[in-house]
């Protein structure tokens, strides 16, 4: 077994072998010293082993450290967190929702602050042990320093990958605009890279899903880097997975040329529940099913017309839906067979927003549009930095090799079908 002196006692012995050291910042060296220590120690326990040792109990390996700045009263450290070969590791004394329930707090405080709370806010406020109440310039002070984090992590670059896959909903959330409550919808973008990981690219707030609404939106995120497909460099973002809102679809289409839109299939399930009804729909619904149960491209398109066929007696109506959305729910199959379950829905933008609806319940009424930001911003980037953190990937790197000849396949070598030709005018 090999030694591993600890951070704690090599800046012990540094202290004492640099007096002068001692009146500058050990105090701060010495809180860093001990986290990181305590942050080793749990990561060896994870492991199974320390730090260059041999045992039967080792599980994984150590592969090299990210940093984490953290602001005590001591000033700012920045512990080392490992990061393992196989799983993720994030030390439990540094909680990864501290930013999120900063960010709660603050909004509440607000809302206190305003007179705007409801009486579970009240209740709220004194559990977290203001029962005198808090200062203006207490909040201001909070919101200050979150805003400032948000602010740089909605607004940065976008141009360090290139995305193939974007997906894009919204939320209502109630607001105070000009002392009265109203539902404003709240965008989200959220993407996958091509090293096959997640990231939160943006979101923005606003009165409606306009046209003009998605299209700004949309444009920011052109602005800031995000790269838009050509028939020149196909490596841009390929397709766009979202509900079928009309405004979205002509924001798509005017912003990024070159993207396939995909119906989410979730989406469009529930679309034929509102116009057959419950209990009729769930026959029609699991025949549905059976076109994303194919493992082929062609057997994709196959089974669609098959289903098309069998529903034109019965159900003429989700016949003719189908009939109309063939491009649009089926864009899917254009792209690697092992992205289909992960493209063709919604889905894991809708648990973001659950997570969103959480946080956002507590306060049920937010007190401004800034507060929105500052709250739901907190949330975004948290998970965005455990996504980019993660050793898993969405997507691997085999599949997303198979993506990029996909992409860069001479114009007839693909199984398009007719009606999907990707969006290549400026």
């Amino acid at each position: 077994m090999t030694h591993h002196q600890s951070a704690l006692t090599t800046l012990i012995s540094e202290v004492l072998t640099d007096p002068d050291l001692a009146h500058n910042d050990v105090f701060r060296r010495l809180l860093q010293a001990g986290l990181q220590d305590l942050i080793d120690a749990e990561a060896t326990v994870k492991i199974g082993a320390g730090p260059h040792e041999r045992t039967p109990d080792r599980v994984t390996h150590r592969n090299g450290t990210r940093p984490k700045t953290l602001a005590t009263p001591a000033g700012e450290v920045d512990p080392q967190i490992p990061k393992l070969r196989q799983g993720s590791f994030f030390p439990a004394l540094l909680s990864p929702r501290r930013r999120v329930d900063k960010a709660l707090y603050a909004v509440i405080c607000q809302a206190w602050i305003d007179g705007v709370s409801t009486r579970k806010v009240d209740h709220l406020i004194k559990a977290l042990g203001n029962d005198t109440g808090i200062s203006k310039s207490t909040v201001s002070r909070i919101c200050a320093d979150i805003d400032e984090g948000v602010s740089q992590f909605l607004g940065r670059p976008l141009d360090h990958t290139w995305f193939p896959y974007l997906f894009l909903d919204a939320t209502y959330l109630d607001v105070r605009v000009r002392n009265r409550v109203v539902s404003q919808a709240l965008v989200i973008a959220t993407g996958v890279s091509g090293e096959g990981k997640r990231e939160i690219l943006g979101m923005a707030l606003g009165d409606s899903e306009t046209t003009d609404f998605w299209t700004e939106f949309l444009r920011s995120l052109r602005e800031r880097g995000l790269k838009v497909a050509t028939s020149a460099d196909p490596l841009g973002v390929a397709v766009v997975t979202s509900d079928a809102h009309a405004g979205l679809k002509a924001a798509v289409k005017a912003i990024l040329p070159g993207a396939a839109w995909q119906r989410c299939r979730v989406h469009f399930a529930r679309n034929i529940t509102q116009r057959v009804g419950s209990a009729r729909s769930k026959p029609v619904n699991a025949l549905v099913s059976t076109i994303f149960a194919q493992t082929t491209a062609q057997a994709v398109r196959a089974q669609y017309r098959t289903v098309i066929d069998g529903l034109s007696g019965s159900f003429p109506e989700v016949a003719a839906m189908l009939e109309q959305a063939e491009a649009e729910l089926t864009a899917f199959a254009d792209m690697p067979q092992e992205h289909w379950k992960k493209i063709w829905s919604n889905n894991p933008i809708e648990r973001l927003n659950r997570e969103i609806k959480r946080r956002a319940d507590v306060v049920q009424i937010f007190p401004d549009p800034a507060s929105v930001t500052r709250l739901v911003g907190a949330v975004l980037q948290e998970q965005h930095e455990e996504w980019l953190y993660t050793e898993r990937r969405y997507f691997s790197e085999v599949s997303m090799r198979k993506l990029i000849h996909t992409l860069n396949a001479p114009t007839g070598q693909t199984d398009h079908h007719p009606g999907q030709e990707l969006f290549l005018t400026a």
